[in-house]
């Protein structure tokens, strides 16, 4: 037992990810590496290459018939790497006990670019250093071509696997570690600090996580220009409820390249957590404030600073935006594409009358749950923004039939239409179906169909 052990250590083989109770665990050989002693969970466990040939003498030589060639063997290299490319993680390394052939393409560095991790019970830690070691078996201690991270939804991955990734994999540019609420700050530091390709970084739901910046060390070595050392571009933040103004504007500070930024249901953020915000990251394409409470006009007056730059808005939920922070946004950000308004109560046909004069080439608007829009609002979005193809009028208690047969008079690429909950004919549903004919109608008239 000792030698195997020692053999199976030295010679790491591929990392099998599967429940315990699988058959495929009570078969495994060579699995004294392995954390079995939890029920129900799934572990990382380390095999030694699968042999050539069967060699123990109880097993009956197959006959000829047998041993001739599977169909899928007669493959070349090229067409079962191909193959291979579209298994995922835990397939791909079930692939490779197969036979010896397997093993070798199952671990041909090209398909190891992303690893994709699921599941509450997985062993996240262990998996990421068993993976991470065999990948490191060519170049020790580093992982040339990975460069994707997903273990989303994976609640207990802890700092122990972020630091993993950090010290072996140098090239990551995308990490998506959402739902793991055991992460903190610390191993998120040493993330962007050891991975300066890193781009895509998502830690949604991670509520430990109240700020982006490079570790103390990383910002002495790099001072004075470690500001901009941080190339990530996509940041989703979302569920981050303890992230404040001050860790904004130190994600600001070190994260300029921003284009696309998520800040749903950050409720501790204010306006002037955005006036930070627009200091740094002039670049902003897509930001979201949605259910950020304390963002009112003047936080919209901040965004507006991104003028043409900004294509996509999110203020759901933001009660305290008015026609006045609508006004901001739609004098300077001529070029939006999508805005998403649902719940500002304060939002009349004055504002959305603007916004139809000025942003002519929205694509996108959701004025659901906004009392004080009616037909007359919808007339000027439909005698200005012809490109419009999502409308959301949810519950907008204002709007009669007359208003949605402008709007399907006049915007043919119109694709969906939500009219949930307001008072409509059938006949005016009917209409919109005649003149849309590619548009999905959602509505609550049982007579409609």
């Amino acid at each position: 037992d000792s030698d195997l052990s020692m053999r199976t250590l030295s010679t790491p083989s591929p990392a099998l990810i599967f429940p315990p109770n699988s058959p495929g665990f009570q078969n495994g050989r060579g699995s004294s590496t392995s954390s079995s002693s939890v029920t129900g969970e799934t572990v990382a466990m380390v095999h030694s290459p699968p042999p050539t040939r069967l060699t123990h003498p109880l097993i009956r030589l197959a006959s000829k018939h047998q041993r001739e060639q599977a169909n899928i063997d007669r493959l070349p290299d090229h067409s079962m790497i191909q193959i291979f490319s579209f298994l995922p993680t835990n397939q791909l390394c079930r692939c490779a006990r197969v036979c010896r052939r397997w093993y070798n393409l199952a671990w041909d560095p090209r398909l190891w670019r992303t690893i994709r991790l699921t599941g509450e019970t997985i062993n996240v830690d262990r998996a990421l250093k068993v993976l991470t070691r065999r990948l490191c078996q060519d170049t020790p201690n580093v992982c040339l071509m990975l460069e994707t991270v997903i273990v989303s939804g994976c609640r207990r991955l802890t700092d122990r696997g972020l630091y993993t990734i950090a010290q072996c994999c140098p090239e990551l540019r995308r990490l998506e570690v959402s739902g793991c609420y055991n992460i903190s700050n610390e191993a998120v530091f040493d993330v962007v600090s050891l991975c300066p390709n890193l781009e895509h970084l998502d830690v949604s739901g991670c509520s430990k996580v109240t700020c982006i910046s490079l570790t103390r060390e990383a910002s002495i070595k790099l001072s004075p220009l470690h500001g901009k050392q941080i190339s990530i571009r996509y940041l989703d933040m979302t569920d981050c409820f303890v992230l404040e103004d001050e860790g904004l504007h130190t994600i600001a500070a070190h994260c300029t390249q921003l284009t696309h930024l998520y800040l749903r249901r950050c409720v501790r953020i204010t306006d002037e957590g955005l006036r930070y915000l627009m200091i740094y990251c002039t670049s902003i394409k897509e930001l979201s404030v949605s259910d950020c409470r304390f963002v009112s006009d003047f936080g919209m007056r901040e965004i507006a600073k991104l003028e043409s730059r900004l294509r996509y808005l999110s203020i759901a939920h933001c009660g305290r935006i008015t026609d006045v922070g609508i006004r901001y946004i739609a004098k300077y950000c001529s070029k939006l594409r999508y805005l998403n308004a649902r719940g500002c109560e304060g939002i009349t046909d004055h504002g959305v009358e603007y916004l139809a004069k000025n942003c002519t080439k929205l694509k996108s608007l959701d004025i659901g749950k906004c009392p004080l829009v009616s037909d007359t609002g919808l007339e000027f979005l439909a005698l200005n923004c012809f490109n419009l193809k999502r409308l959301s009028l949810k519950s907008c208690e204002s709007i009669t039939g007359q208003g949605l047969q402008i709007v399907a008079a006049n915007c043919f690429d119109l694709q969906m239409l939500n009219v949930q909950d307001c008072e409509v004919s059938v006949d005016a549903l009917r209409f919109v179906k005649r003149h849309c004919k590619r548009c999905i109608i959602e509505h609550t008239n049982p007579a409609f169909f």
